[in-house]
């Protein structure tokens, strides 16, 4: 959380708009956010966190635990027309890698832009090559991209 909240600025360039949502109320959300999150990132979260305490969010997007009445963490790429393009699952001990997740916003922005005309290959970044899906691409991905790239 207080990743994203301290890179904000750098998804809204992006025009990415982040909401967090969990089962603590919003109380909870308030003291949190001013006890710690203010401690971490100057000003605090920038951006909404929404009280799911019912759990029906969290039911929705297949991250709520019935048994312990929590939302695992779980971080959804949701396009402008509402379709879920990528979700990443994770349990409380593991932290996610920021840079990965503007990396991926980037990649889908650019086959969005190109109506499915183009597609980023694995450790794709921005200024690399993109492939051209389509029958002449078959058996010859190998000329245009290979995993070494990757590094």
């Amino acid at each position: 959380m207080s990743a994203v909240a301290d890179n904000y600025a750098k998804l809204q360039e992006l025009g990415v708009e982040v909401l967090s949502v969990s089962v603590d109320s919003h109380f909870v959300h308030k003291m949190w956010n001013d006890n710690e999150l203010t401690k971490m990132v100057e000003g605090g979260v920038p951006f909404h966190m929404v009280s799911d305490q019912a759990g029906n969010i969290g039911k929705a997007y297949g991250v709520y635990d019935d048994n312990m009445g929590i939302e695992l963490r779980g971080r959804f790429i949701i396009d402008p027309d509402g379709v879920i393009q990528a979700m990443e699952v994770l349990t409380p001990p593991v932290g996610r890698m920021f840079a990965e997740t503007v990396r991926q916003f980037r990649a889908f922005q650019v086959v969005r832009a190109s109506k499915g005309a183009e597609a980023t290959p694995a450790g794709w970044q921005p200024g690399q090559p993109t492939l051209k899906p389509g029958p002449d691409l078959v058996g010859n991905v190998w000329k245009v991209w290979n995993p070494k790239m990757e590094k």
